[in-house]
């Protein structure tokens, strides 16, 4: 009896300091196991908030519970001690937790799924893009249609002005021979228009013809005689193609050649043996004497002389046309 006294009080001691070590051990191991744990959640938090950074995302909620304490065990205190203040309350709502943290699988899922958004809207974007371009090329290859019928239609205008302005002419021409003075290889035609000098042969010239620029006595003469036939009893001065506006003094015709003759009015000489004459009438001086403010011609209808007037009065004028 005392010997196995003896053998319990030796090993039992023993056992209960292995049993004791055991437990240590497992502690330990334990211990280092939680360490890596956290330490490897601690990475992963940091991997993903360096990646929520660079695109740039909102940060996760799962910094929401940093001592990781269980959400039930959250939960379950709060609701033990909000407890008293629902049963005081009848219209109090039900709590609504915090939703789950989000792991890194669901945040590269949701990079995915906005990257593949990016790519179907740059897609489109493309779509539109070519339908734009295709637009485009069509509205400039109307653009140059319409340009080419533009320069077309501008063609064919400037033609039928052309041939509308040839017909005018012609048509000045031939009236001016059928109605006017035929004399040689011109004929004159008397407008009775009011006309300034330079309007009067522009006029003339749309007709297909000229200011009259009569060449020698003869033409002038039979120039007085139609113009007082056509004017009688009334005395007009018509404008001829003569000037001396280059240079005063020098008198040139409207196509640019001197003047050979010419059929200045003068004022009346008292006859041989009457007494003195009185002085000459103001409204009956030689002429020319404007100087340079009269530098255009025109020819009195009554006795066919020369008068220097302004070229912007306006006055009847006569025509000549090539016959």
């Amino acid at each position: 009896m005392q010997a196995a006294w003896l053998l319990g009080a030796l090993v039992v001691p023993q056992l209960l300091g292995f049993s004791h070590g055991a437990r240590g051990a497992d502690r330990e191991w334990e211990g280092v196991w939680g360490g890596a744990q956290e330490e490897e959640r601690e990475r992963e938090a940091l991997m993903l908030k360096h990646l929520q950074e660079a695109l740039g995302l909102p940060a996760g909620r799962g910094d929401e519970n940093p001592e990781g304490i269980p959400e039930d065990k959250e939960t379950w205190g709060t609701e033990e001690d909000g407890q008293g203040e629902e049963e005081e309350e009848a219209t109090a709502t039900p709590y609504t937790g915090p939703s789950p943290s989000p792991t890194p699988e669901d945040t590269v899922t949701y990079i995915l799924g906005r990257l593949a958004g990016l790519d179907a809207g740059l897609h489109q974007l493309h779509v539109r893009l070519h339908a734009l371009d295709t637009r485009m090329v069509e509205l400039t290859r109307g653009l140059r249609q319409l340009r080419e019928a533009a320069g077309d239609t501008r063609d064919a205008v400037e033609a039928l002005q052309e041939a509308q302005s040839r017909a005018e002419r012609e048509h000045g021409r031939l009236e001016g021979c059928l109605k006017g003075l035929r004399l040689g290889h011109k004929c004159f035609l008397l407008s009775r228009d009011f006309e300034a000098q330079a309007a009067a042969q522009a006029r003339c010239v749309a007709r297909g013809g000229s200011l009259a620029q009569p060449a020698d006595r003869q033409q002038m003469e039979a120039l007085t005689r139609y113009l007082r036939a056509a004017l009688a009893p009334y005395n007009w001065p018509v404008w001829l193609g003569v000037h001396d506006r280059r240079a005063e003094g020098l008198y040139l015709f409207e196509n640019g050649q001197r003047v050979s003759f010419f059929a200045w009015h003068r004022a009346p000489r008292p006859e041989p043996g009457a007494g003195p004459s009185p002085a000459p009438h103001p409204l009956s001086p030689n002429q020319p004497n404007g100087g340079t403010l009269e530098n255009c011609v025109a020819q009195a209808s009554d006795d066919g002389s020369w008068w220097d007037h302004d070229c912007e009065r306006r006055l009847y004028y006569v025509c000549e046309y090539p016959f």
